[in-house]
């Protein structure tokens, strides 16, 4: 459950929040809740306004609960129009316009997705959602791009080698594996974060000298590498691996002690998750 009152310095409460702090930092000096207007602002901040794969400049319009239309449903409606419905008041929705924000390229390559899948199912009642849909919908809300310069490191992760990674090699951790939230559903999450709150990763491989750039080159180069990823997974699900967010060295005060990474119900070995 996230918090139910507007808390202007939200960006500042946890390093979770680092990636959209570029793009938010206008909303710090807000004494209530942004209006649609206040968000598409913020649009001034950022150095690529967001644009559709269908060269649609991307706006924050309220939300119609009454369209019926295939052209008025959400993804429809922002590939088309460029029009993301959002409701104010609430964090869900504001989470899901930074990251457009923030990784605008990123988000027009799963929004086309949503598109084209949906157009093959438009009129055909026997034809079910499929899984390239329900991968992408699984990242969109709760996605961490995992960027590494270190292919063991990497390994470690996919291996479900969480104590190893996270501990024994912490130092290596913080000097060649960053981790960005992307899922907006995860970023509200991180409002009260949890033993157990877990994302669903993509890992792109980056040279060593990235670590040494600003954060905004650093999510520009995320973003151009995630839409590259996620262009060429149009025929089949793309497999996301799970990522203990909390673990990462210094996210939480409590991981700080070794026996943090002894709660296997949290950091689950391969074994465990495979039995779910």
């Amino acid at each position: 459950m996230s918090l139910p009152c507007w808390v202007p310095d939200f960006l500042q409460a946890s390093p979770l929040f680092e990636p959209l702090r570029p793009a938010g930092s206008g909303l710090e000096h807000l004494h209530d809740w942004p209006d649609i207007s206040a968000l598409e602002h913020l649009q001034d901040k950022v150095s690529a306004p967001p644009v559709t794969r269908s060269d649609k400049p991307i706006h924050f319009v309220s939300q119609d609960v009454s369209a019926r239309e295939f052209t008025q449903q959400y993804e429809p409606r922002i590939y088309l129009a460029g029009e993301v419905q959002t409701r104010v008041q609430n964090w869900h929705d504001l989470f899901n316009a930074l990251v457009w924000l923030t990784f605008p390229r990123a988000k027009a390559a799963l929004n086309q997705l949503h598109y084209q899948a949906l157009l093959q199912e438009h009129g055909n009642e026997k034809m079910q959602r499929g899984p390239l849909r329900d991968t992408a919908t699984l990242f969109d809300e709760s996605g961490v791009i995992v960027v590494s310069s270190d292919a063991g490191l990497s390994k470690l992760l996919q291996d479900f080698e969480w104590k190893q990674l996270f501990w024994w090699q912490r130092e290596a951790v913080c000097a060649h594996m960053k981790f960005f939230l992307f899922g907006h559903g995860l970023y509200e999450k991180a409002l009260k974060p949890y033993t157990g709150m877990t994302g669903k990763g993509i890992i792109l491989s980056v040279e060593q000298d990235f670590f040494h750039h600003p954060l905004p080159a650093q999510l520009a180069v995320a973003d151009s590498m995630l839409d590259n990823f996620l262009s060429g997974s149009t025929a089949a699900p793309i497999a996301l691996p799970p990522v203990p967010v909390l673990g990462y060295p210094g996210w939480v005060s409590d991981n700080t002690d070794e026996v943090y990474y002894d709660n296997s119900n949290y950091f689950r070995p391969r074994t465990m998750r495979a039995a779910d």
